[in-house]
């Protein structure tokens, strides 16, 4: 017996006890979706811009975001208890306060945000869940789109940056379905005019460094 609860202690997940350091930043499913309305004036106590990061990662481009826009406010989505506390942490020592987190699934925009209440919308490097079996698995749906087109305040942006020309191909095309105007597009994000603003991450590099060709569009509501 005490050996199984040694053993459930050794399994259990640290950085879910982590996120606990972080309770004021970040936000299970179920809080976040409570705050429906309100991210500006209870959450970020401010009238700044709210944009939305999906999927951060190791939080290098949200930190970097945000340090960047001090006079907007950010809200990252990730689901693993790990990249949370990991993009938190990072933001947090760079001094960024203009920061929060959002621990779970960011397929259904319209849980967590009322119409018009989002600025910008980023989404860059998701799973391309690759197999034809497992693309149904895949974030960028005509369905997702449009619950970004509504949540996006008028003139919003989403913009979308992958390495992997297939699924860039389908999201061109659930995009084309959706209610968003195609403003920008290119299959050579670094040869383009784009890449002046573009921040590379060390993920991004990895592919510059094999000369991977990054895939990048933008559309406006």
């Amino acid at each position: 017996m005490l050996e199984t609860g040694l053993a459930a202690r050794r399994n259990i997940n640290p950085y879910v006890e982590l996120i606990e350091d972080y309770s004021s930043w970040v936000f299970l499913e179920d809080q976040a979706a409570l705050l429906k309305r309100q991210w500006a004036d209870l959450v970020f106590k401010s009238p700044a811009p709210v944009d939305v990061e999906i999927g951060t990662g190791n939080g290098f481009h949200f930190s970097n975001y945000a340090k960047k826009n001090p006079l907007r406010s950010l809200i990252g989505f990730e689901i693993k208890y790990k990249t949370v506390v990991q993009t938190i942490a990072r933001a947090r020592r760079e001094g960024c306060d203009n920061v929060r987190m959002v621990k779970g699934d960011a397929k259904k925009l319209t849980e967590y945000f009322s119409d018009g209440e989002v600025h910008k919308i980023l989404i860059h490097f998701p799973d391309p869940w690759p197999k034809i079996r497992q693309q149904k698995n895949r974030l960028l749906s005509t369905e997702f789109f449009n619950d970004a087109h509504r949540v996006l305040t008028s003139g919003g942006v989403l913009e979308f940056k992958t390495d992997h020309f297939g699924y860039f191909r389908w999201a061109v095309l659930q995009a084309a379905a959706s209610n968003f105007t195609m403003e920008f597009y290119t299959e050579d994000l670094h040869g383009s005019f784009k890449n002046k603003e573009n921040f590379i991450t060390q993920f991004e590099s990895l592919f510059l460094q094999k000369k991977q060709a990054i895939f990048y569009f933008a559309l406006r509501k």
